[in-house]
């Protein structure tokens, strides 16, 4: 028996433990969820909850008409900043990433939700435990350790070759995609580091940037970053759209 229970664990034949969560990390039924959440102590991943804000989405009215002409080129610059800010700011703080994706999707389980896999499991830990003492672009930061390993069995793959019929509210993960050109650069940031890994995710070690005194105030609310702050406040710039 305790093979079998064993063999089924996190899956649909489990009865006892919620599959979506061991697979996405995240559940549509949240706390009402009738099957158990096997919150990790360890791991390699962490979640950064409902940080991404697509613009599109933020620019709809009630009938889901769109307010002004953001174009996809926009779309995707504003996604690409969004993602090597986050990425960088991580990276360079807590230590390497192997894998980072953000979700696309609408429901409030995954909406902007931001998956980082860090090489080693204590650099997780610590990022989770500053992370929430921090804020971003003047919202508070909520990050916890995700069970999500293998991003393959959390994605959605209709999604992946343009013939998901569920849309933004599907359970499992739409993940946005960067430009190439930026893959590129972030893959780079490392001597020796090969272009590759999941079409959602990045690595990488560019250039660094040139910082000036602004870049390291956490401790007055203005952040080390254009967005990232200390729990004392906000700051950063903001979006401009």
């Amino acid at each position: 028996m305790a093979e079998y229970l064993a063999s089924i664990f996190g899956t649909e034949k489990d009865k006892v433990n919620c599959s979506f969560y061991f697979k996405i990390g995240a559940c549509r039924h949240g706390d009402r969820c009738s099957r158990i959440h096997n919150k990790p102590t360890f791991s390699q991943t962490i979640v950064l909850l409902n940080v991404y804000q697509n613009p599109q989405n933020s620019a709809q009215t009630a009938d889901g008409s769109h307010l002004g002409n953001i174009t996809e080129t926009e779309i995707q610059e504003h996604f690409d900043q969004f993602f090597e800010e986050i990425f960088t700011e991580v990276e360079d703080r807590y230590g390497e990433i192997e894998e980072m994706n953000i979700c696309d999707n609408l429901g409030d389980h995954l909406v902007g939700n931001v998956y980082i896999k860090f090489r080693r499991e204590e650099d997780a830990e610590r990022a989770v435990n500053e992370l929430n003492n921090r804020w971003f672009n003047g919202r508070p930061i909520y990050a916890e350790l995700s069970p999500v390993t293998d991003f393959r069995e959390a994605c959605c793959r209709q999604y992946e070759m343009g013939e998901c019929t569920r849309g933004g509210f599907c359970n499992f993960m739409h993940l946005k995609p960067i430009s190439r050109e930026l893959r590129k650069r972030l893959y780079n940031r490392r001597p020796g580091a090969s272009f590759g890994g999941h079409r959602g995710s990045s690595r990488s070690r560019s250039p660094p940037r040139k910082r000036g005194r602004d870049d390291y105030d956490d401790r007055r609310g203005g952040g080390d970053r254009r967005n990232f702050g200390g729990r004392g406040g906000g700051g950063g710039r903001r979006d401009r759209y």
